[in-house]
């Protein structure tokens, strides 16, 4: 019964362990298990395989619900925008693929035309992604070398971009096929293994390794790719090395396109609250620049993908495909919490699988979405995925009717363009200083991440990280937080000893708590703190069980005789070297002490024969608050069995609170020593019943009266005598049971 008063509460409830709350309140697995099992195949026939189809095909929920009127002209002008922003970035991204520019945009059109129908984020446009192309690229450049050009005639080089459009498409075959078999599998919490301070690192390493990759298109040089760890360095070296042989009027190109690239970028990002729509800097930049060269676009072919190609890029089209979808689905949630509608992990999984199967099939390589043109389509009022079809089908355009026309458009352009899509992943660095001030291993996490993709490369660095992250949880799980609480306020609220003045501690009880699970790896420190808290059990059992040898000895030579007073030594004071007695069968110091051959029971904590000494124990009872301990695994359990039976065997009497009793029982934890009775719902009931077993009402510091003890126990001052108005609510609750 639970009575308001003001704004304290009173609660009056028996003690409860575990076995007499299940007693008392039947569970309805228990009670009804075929009830249970009807409801399960009822769900599973019907509703479950409406929300399967549903989940398959995400258009045909929200296509009904659009309101035509009110959204239809946001989603077309948005749509528009983010599709001259696709064409743009698709051409530069190609570069980054190391294949001719073309090929961008069917890697901008499929993906998202497949998105749109199985797709579930609003706002975010699929397509190349920076960090996305310089992976496939890194794959490029391996299976297909510079080297291979020959004598570099036209002949030559087309027949090289082919084998590479074919690399391309093949490793982006490969992470569809992935990403589509862990959204079958249901794998979409793979994403929880990529931390934010993971990603920021691996993204900001990456738009490092692009600005150095576009070098040699700003400067015109011939700078073969270096796909293998410390690449990056080998590419600086062979730019400074050719550096008398910078062709001046790309560089001045470049950098004037990439100074207005950043400078409008900013002006967007200050007045983005009051400009309509972003300016579309890259578009004008392009107009203004097409221009005759030699250095064009080019054309595009179609084919057949050689099956020969997949045995070698399996594990770079597995890192593609994780890192695809981390990024996108990352973005896509920050979308979908701005705008309030769910997303589907798995769903999303299938979505950029299927994508990057079609897009692959068609020689596009491997989309996500890139967070600048997310942005365009978010800002420019794009409502739902019909913007991302328009955005589209503006692609289709250029592809069918006026690609001819950016034919023309220069390398060096379009590698100024790429570069001034990275401005958001460059600020990243800020990070560095925020994640040390808030949290030193995400910090940590962010620069190790970030060398690992510089140095290593991105497919090795993306390894090394996720390695690394995993081993800091690791290591973090292996010293998991323990603290000993005490009682605050005088109610049922318990906290950590230290943090608090106003405290009490029940005389000779303990409550240690395990803020983490207990495992195999950190079962071995949890007992060291455990024991930390009061004495080590083992060596003052095997004390105590050397006392009982020798006090055995004694009686037997009648140097000890027993009185009413205790026992009292007949003879001269006696020496045995530990070393004798450790030696003598250690084995059976570890067993429970056994007084039964003996005339009176040996008190430990009163005066023991001369020269018999063993350890003073000030506790009597240790309560285990297992609350936050997620997961208890079997290693782990079979250790603490043999730590608790160590207390048990030295008279302490353990509690656990919130424990994993039916996980326990399945495991046959329990026996003569370790008993289900130990198991209480919460402190507070571990606490009181350790007051009446111990019967501490004549302890000065606790004065409960034996009405409340025999009638029942309550929530509010347990350890202070009660009032009138607190005693009457007690016996109120008493008549009423």
């Amino acid at each position: 019964m639970v009575e308001p008063v003001g704004n304290h509460y009173i609660v009056a409830r028996p003690v409860y362990s575990e076995n007499s709350f299940d007693e008392e309140h039947e569970k309805f697995w228990d009670a009804h298990p075929e009830t249970y099992v009807l409801l399960c195949l009822y769900s599973c026939s019907r509703q479950k395989v409406k929300k399967i189809a549903l989940g398959l095909f995400p258009i045909v929920s929200w296509l009904p619900a659009y309101r035509f009127r009110e959204w239809i002209l946001s989603d077309i002008i948005s749509g528009i925008n983010t599709g001259l922003v696709s064409v743009l970035q698709g051409l530069a991204f190609a570069l980054l693929v190391n294949v001719p520019p073309g090929y961008g945009l069917y890697a901008a059109f499929f993906p998202a035309l497949v998105y749109f129908i199985f797709g579930t984020s609003r706002h975010i446009s699929v397509g190349p992604f920076p960090v996305l192309s310089l992976m496939v690229g890194g794959v490029v450049v391996r299976l297909v070398p510079d080297s291979s050009t020959g004598n570099g005639t036209s002949t030559n080089m087309s027949i090289i971009n082919e084998e590479r459009v074919m690399v391309a498409a093949s490793v982006t075959f490969l992470s569809g096929i992935f990403q589509l078999l862990l959204g079958i599998l249901q794998f979409g919490f793979i994403v929880i293994y990529l931390s934010h301070s993971l990603i920021s690192g691996f993204t900001t390493a990456a738009a490092i390794h692009v600005v150095v990759s576009q070098l040699k298109f700003m400067l015109q040089l011939s700078v073969p790719g270096f796909n293998k760890p410390f690449g990056i360095i080998y590419t600086l070296e062979s730019v400074f090395s050719q550096i008398t042989d910078t062709n001046i009027a790309d560089l001045i190109t470049s950098l004037l396109v990439l100074l207005i690239v950043f400078a409008v970028k900013e002006l967007n990002d200050r007045y983005k609250a009051k400009l309509p729509t972003p300016i579309p800097i890259e578009l004008i930049v392009q107009r203004e620049q097409t221009a005759p060269s030699c250095s064009g676009v080019g054309e595009t072919s179609t084919g057949r993908l050689p099956p020969h190609l997949f045995s070698k890029c399996i594990g770079d089209g597995i890192s593609i495909a994780i890192v695809g979808f981390a990024v996108a689905f990352s973005v896509a949630k920050v979308y979908s919490i701005k705008h309030d509608y769910p997303i589907d992990g798995n769903q999303e999984l299938i979505a950029f699988g299927l994508g990057n199967i079609v897009g692959g099939s068609f020689k596009g390589f491997a989309s996500s979405t890139a967070l600048s043109r997310s942005g365009v389509q978010e800002s420019t009022g794009g409502k739902t995925q019909i913007a991302g079809i328009i955005s589209a089908f503006i692609v289709l355009i250029v592809i069918l009717a006026i690609g001819f026309l950016l034919a023309p458009l220069q390398k060096s352009v379009l590698a100024a363009l790429a570069l001034g899509n990275l401005k958001g992943m460059l600020m990243q660095f800020k990070e560095v200083g925020v994640l040390w001030r808030k949290d030193k291993y995400d910090c940590v996490i962010w620069v190790v991440t970030f060398l690992a993709a510089v140095f290593l490369g991105l497919d090795i660095g993306l390894a090394t990280a996720v390695a690394f992250e995993l081993l800091t949880v690791v290591i973090r799980s292996q010293i998991p937080s323990c603290t000993v609480l005490a009682n605050v306020g005088r109610s049922n609220i318990y906290r950590n000893r230290k943090d608090y003045t106003d405290i009490y501690e029940p005389e000779g009880v303990k409550i240690f708590r395990c803020s983490s699970p207990i495992f195999f790896a950190n079962i071995e420190f949890f007992k060291e703190k455990l024991i930390t808290v009061g004495f080590n059990p083992l060596r003052v059992l095997r004390k105590r069980n050397k006392a009982l040898r020798k006090i055995r000895k004694m009686l037997k030579k009648g140097e000890l005789q027993v009185t009413p007073k205790g026992l009292i030594c007949m003879a001269n004071q006696t020496h045995e070297s530990d070393e004798e007695l450790d030696n003598n069968r250690i084995e059976e110091l570890d067993q429970p002490t056994n007084m039964t051959d003996l005339p009176i029971r040996i008190n430990w904590g009163s005066d023991l024969p001369p020269g018999i000494t063993v350890p003073q124990v000030n506790i009597h009872s240790i309560v285990l608050d297992f609350s936050a301990v997620s997961f208890l695994d079997f290693s782990a359990m079979r250790v603490l069995q043999k730590t608790l039976k160590e207390f048990i065997r030295i008279d302490i009497d353990i509690y656990i609170a919130e424990g994993f009793l039916e996980k326990l029982e399945r495991c046959a934890f329990f026996d003569e020593e370790i008993k289900p009775s130990m198991f209480f719902l919460s402190i507070h009931d571990a606490v009181l019943h350790i007051l009446l077993k111990k019967d501490i009402a004549s302890s000065p510091k606790l004065k409960l009266t034996e009405v409340t003890l025999q009638f029942s126990f309550y929530y509010f001052c347990p350890f202070t005598l009660p009032t009138n108005t607190q005693l009457c609510a007690v016996v109120f609750a008493f008549v009423l049971a």
